[in-house]
């Protein structure tokens, strides 16, 4: 029998306390693992806020991750509109179209792929350092360390010139403030696929051995699939670690003993990275998944067309499966939380922002053992309004 239907709620942006999320999410969990939500077209679907029953949604075939059949949670209609049927965009495809892309890339993201660039990695990340204490203190993390870093590594992965990075940092960052026209949007994705498409067209002319050569010389994909595969790779692949680096930065720094562990125990960076993803997971509206056919999940009823809204912060924060939830503990086996996703749609390059992570904040805490905020906390700008949580800059000083 399913469960009688709560009134819909909106989904909730403003956070209490910078490091948390909405308070309303957790209450809501409290009460149940599903909730009806009123969604910005009037469309009224779900909301899903408990580890398990995400998971669960996740993985199940019957939930579309198909752009056009998505309603829009807080206002993206045309946003998403900007992004239909783009080829190559095969996170907003199902299987079969979503397998033949998943099946070219998988073998680029492998652990073992990954592990051999960390020499490179490393280097990147010291000379970053290196530019950051010439600079002098005080100095903006996110410019000079943050950002840059994840932008040199994917860049070099996949043959994107690194002089281009103001072109695409500026569009990726359009495509991500949840206040962008869309006008805006439409101009800013516009731009990026036609300047990636431009590249690969060289690429076919002057190849070389970096990720989009290879999916040219596959002769599996046609340039404008594999200009929509580069842009959701280059906009994923640096913006995401980016903030991971900088939000886990302020949130160590907010954290004065925890920071300390990690400074005097390097070896305690895997979990800490782990620890961080799951207590600040940074992507904070969705993801959001369409139902194919009737359903009933967890005794409610999910009609056929609508939407759901996974919580993806609310689930890593669930006392069902993680003890005292909202306390930071680098020590903690935080394995298992969903900040990657989960099922087939799961984060291809998760891998690697893991070694990049683990490579960056002990690296940093190293050469700036006296690392500290340049502003006081209250004072830094938080990324509230762009689709990807962070913060907008990091003043720091040592």
């Amino acid at each position: 029998m399913t469960k009688a239907m709560p009134d819909p709620v909106t989904l909730p942006l403003a956070r209490e306390t910078p490091l948390d999320p909405p308070s309303a999410l957790g209450r809501w969990r409290d009460e149940g693992p599903l909730r009806p939500m009123l969604y910005a077209d009037g469309h009224v679907g779900w909301l899903v806020t408990r580890y398990d029953t995400v998971r669960a949604v996740l993985a199940d075939p019957r939930f579309s991750t198909r752009v056009e059949l998505l309603h829009p949670p807080i206002g993206e209609r045309l946003r998403q509109a900007a992004l239909r049927k783009r080829p190559g965009f095969f996170l907003r495809e199902d299987p079969p179209e979503h397998t033949r892309f998943r099946r070219l890339l998988t073998g680029q993201f492998t652990v073992r792929r990954m592990k051999q660039l960390e020499p490179r990695i490393e280097k990147i990340t010291s000379e970053r350092l290196d530019e950051m204490e010439k600079a002098g203190s005080p100095a903006d993390l996110v410019q000079l360390f943050a950002l840059p870093i994840p932008s040199l590594v994917i860049c070099e992965l996949l043959g994107v010139p690194y002089a281009d990075h103001h072109r695409f940092q500026r569009d990726s960052a359009t495509l991500l403030n949840l206040g962008s026209s869309p006008q805006q949007v439409s101009q800013a994705l516009d731009g990026l696929m036609d300047y990636l498409h431009d590249l690969v067209v060289r690429k076919r002319a002057e190849p070389d051995d970096a990720l989009l050569s290879g999916l040219v010389a596959s002769g599996q994909l046609t340039d404008e699939e594999i200009t929509g595969v580069a842009v959701l790779l280059l906009i994923a692949g640096h913006e995401t670690t980016a903030n991971m680096l900088a939000l886990g930065t302020y949130t160590l720094l907010n954290n004065p003993g925890q920071l300390a562990a990690l400074r005097d125990d390097p070896s305690l960076a895997e979990t800490a990275v782990e620890e961080l993803l799951r207590y600040l997971t940074i992507v904070h509206l969705g993801p959001v998944r369409t139902a194919l056919e009737d359903a009933e999940v967890e005794g409610y009823a999910i009609k056929a067309g609508q939407s759901v809204v996974l919580a993806l912060s609310a689930a890593n924060r669930d006392p069902e499966r993680f003890d005292a939830p909202d306390k930071l503990d680098i020590t903690r086996q935080a394995t298992g939380h969903v900040s990657f996703g989960h099922g087939i749609h799961q984060c291809l390059g998760q891998q690697l922002a893991r070694i990049e992570m683990r490579i960056g904040y002990p690296a940093l805490l190293r050469r700036f053992p006296h690392l500290r905020l340049a502003i006081p906390s209250e004072e830094v700008s938080m990324r509230s309004d762009m689709a990807i949580y962070g913060v907008h800059r990091l003043p720091v000083a040592w």
